[in-house]
């Protein structure tokens, strides 16, 4: 008669952890997956146009359509219409003011375009398209805006030269005569010796005369 043999815990364990391990595997596996497969392999890019000559491009998931929250790494190149002239490659940056939305920070010349738009992250995908970016003409300055430069002052009126005429026939302005010098007196060296020889004649005649007087009454 034989007895029933009785299982240890290890090797419970030792059956059941691995058969656990793979269903956990398993379910981690899906769940990063899932997003994945629900996205799709593969990026869909549309050239949307033009924006003052940015170029603009709208990138989605192929599957579902979902914007792609990840960075994206794309290229853009530009071939003129006659293939002269070339411009990127340039990288496509995102467009704050649409989900979806990116472009470029370099601006196209005016003209026609074939802009070719290729990325390979997070996926691939690629786009071409033909734009054209109008000429833009200079905003004109506003008509109500003050003139920087100040208004010309009229020219002064100087007053009208004399003519011919009216100079000849205005009278001579008198010409300024010096001042007159106080005139030395005449003889003023000689003078007083004239006076004083008179006198003298005078005195003589006086005395010669009481002198005659006397003798006569004598």
């Amino acid at each position: 008669m034989s007895t029933p043999s009785t299982a240890t815990p290890s090797r419970v364990r030792r059956a059941v952890l691995p058969p656990l391990a793979a269903l956990a595997l398993t379910v981690l596996g899906a769940a990063l997956a899932g997003p994945a497969h629900a996205h799709g392999d593969t990026l869909n890019v549309v050239i949307t146009g033009e924006q003052a000559g940015h170029v603009t491009a709208d990138v989605t998931w192929e599957n579902d359509g979902d914007a792609v929250e990840e960075a994206v790494a794309a290229t853009v190149n530009a071939v003129s219409a006659d293939g002269t002239r070339t411009q990127g490659p340039w990288k496509l940056v995102r467009d704050p003011g649409r989900a979806a939305g990116w472009t470029t920070a370099e601006t196209l010349p005016a003209g026609t375009w074939t802009v070719t738009v290729e990325a390979g992250f997070p996926s691939l995908g690629r786009a071409s398209k033909e734009i054209g970016v109008p000429v833009t003409d200079p905003a004109p300055a506003p008509s109500g805006a003050p003139s920087s430069a100040p208004p010309a002052s009229p020219p002064s009126s100087a007053p009208p030269a004399p003519s011919a005429s009216s100079a000849s026939s205005a009278p001579p302005a008198p010409s300024a005569s010096p001042a007159p010098e106080d005139p030395a007196p005449a003889g003023s060296g000689t003078g007083w010796w004239t006076a004083a020889g008179v006198a003298a004649i005078a005195l003589l005649g006086a005395a010669g005369g009481i002198l005659l007087r006397r003798a006569r009454r004598r």
